[in-house]
């Protein structure tokens, strides 16, 4: 992976994403099909109100969809966007994954280049 196709990892879905409190909604929206600030809220640690702050940073970022069901407004999870996050997340990791090849195979070309003596002194023998 380029640079370039890093620099497009959406920032503000991460941030969102980044937040353990967050990360436990969307698990419940996933878990349950949908829910309200008010149903979300009774099984967190966390205020109605928190929940629903919540809720509006990950609604911002399309992660969730809101309809409204009376007073309140039923969120599920954004698929698309709960899709576009899986890639961009096997993206990076990929990217890690070749980088940390690149670092492992220049180590070992170190360690075999060196001479056999210094080998043995380094390596506890």
């Amino acid at each position: 992976m380029s640079a370039a196709a890093i620099d497009t990892v959406d920032d503000d879905l991460w941030s969102a994403i980044g937040d353990p409190t967050r990360r436990r909604i969307v698990d419940l929206l996933l878990t349950h099909g949908d829910g309200t600030a008010t149903t979300l809220s009774e099984q967190l640690p966390v205020t109605r109100q928190a929940v629903a702050k919540h809720l509006g940073v990950l609604d911002r970022v399309v992660l969730v969809r809101a309809t409204p069901a009376g007073r309140e407004k039923r969120y599920r999870v954004d698929e698309a966007q709960l899709a576009h996050a899986v890639a961009q997340l096997a993206s990076v990791t990929a990217a890690w994954d070749a980088r940390l090849r690149r670092i492992k195979r220049i180590a070992e070309t170190i360690q075999h280049d060196r001479p056999a003596s210094k080998r043995r002194t380094t390596s506890g023998g």
